[in-house]
């Protein structure tokens, strides 16, 4: 059977929907001559495949629609026209927010809440204990949900836009959860869970045991976040926030004044001809830009688009693969 085009009603439906599984979906619609025809392409987890609904009356102009749209998506598309087979079109672009799924509700999930919610990120925070699974000790922007650790992640869409981390009140359950999570088909964008070396080491013999490969293995960030010395749940939560900041963006994690040494530089004692001086600041890249003192959240600074804030449009955090 030919397809139809869409109605704007059943393109719009179809791409919450794919949003709401954690999926990509471009929905295109023909500017002339055929304003009215629609369809909606949505990318599987993986980026590999995709499945189409609609048309743009064209079964030819649907085919290019079809095979252009991971190209379009893995280009940072935003919305707008675009000449696909001679032809002009209307795309929206529908992207899932990142999330992250905090797996224990005990002290360091209070914090890290806070700290995924301020990077932008969908917050989800699961527990196997009714008391502790509970939402009125999360902020409303925080959905918490009481689950079976056996089936921690059933009905819960896991994708390349998902931030996992296990802090869970033992090592049994970070395992089992770790284990669910290494056995998907498609990988979660950062899996952490907290433990001493001891703890890592003995859940890395497991895991090999186990028969998963090295290279899942290595993916696992534990013990988890950066090295700040953290001790209290605030500070773990900070080191967590800080590694995947890092993983977005690809920084050192190093201290910017220890890479600047901005003083050593440009305020030398005795200055040479070679010296640098506050008028030849010599190569490199500044460290921090000033538009980080603004009341506003400065594109230079961070890269205000490629942070997600809405479910439509917007796109993955840190380097686009």
């Amino acid at each position: 059977m030919t397809p139809q085009p869409l109605t704007i009603t059943q393109a719009a439906a179809l791409a919450v929907e794919a949003v709401d599984r954690g999926r990509e979906a471009l929905l295109f619609a023909r500017l002339d001559p055929l304003p009215a025809a629609r369809m909606v392409v949505v990318a599987s987890p993986d980026r590999i495949t995709v499945e189409s609904h609609g048309s743009l009356g064209d079964p030819a102009l649907d085919d290019v629609a079809r095979d252009r749209a991971l190209a379009l998506l893995g280009g940072r598309l935003q919305d707008g026209e675009v000449e696909l087979g001679g032809t002009r079109l209307y795309v929206e672009v529908h992207r899932p927010v990142a999330e992250l799924v905090i797996v224990g509700a005990g002290h360091i999930s209070l914090p890290l809440a806070d700290v995924g919610h301020v990077l932008g990120l969908k917050v989800r925070v699961l527990d196997d204990r009714p008391e502790f699974a509970q939402q009125e000790r999360f902020p409303d922007h925080v959905d918490v949900r009481h689950v079976d650790f056996a089936r921690a992640f059933e009905g819960i869409p896991i994708g390349p836009l998902t931030h996992v981390v296990l802090v869970t009140r033992g090592h049994k359950y970070d395992y089992e959860c770790l284990l669910q999570l290494l056995r998907l088909s498609v990988s979660p964008r950062y899996i952490g869970m907290i433990g001493s070396r001891r703890r890592v080491r003995a859940t890395w013999v497991q895991l090999l045991e186990e028969g998963i490969d090295r290279e899942r293995v290595a993916m696992i960030r534990a013990p988890v976040g950066l090295d700040l010395g953290a001790e209290t749940p605030g500070e773990i939560a900070v080191a967590v926030g800080a590694e995947i900041v890092r993983e977005w963006r690809g920084g050192t994690g190093d201290p910017l004044r220890e890479k600047e040494r901005i003083l050593d530089r440009f305020f030398k004692d005795a200055e040479g001809p070679d010296a640098e001086g506050p008028d030849n600041e010599g190569p490199g890249k500044e460290g921090q830009s000033d538009a980080g003192r603004t009341d506003g959240t400065p594109d230079d600074l961070i890269g205000a688009a490629d942070v997600p804030t809405a479910p439509r449009t917007s796109p993955v955090p840190g380097p686009q693969t």
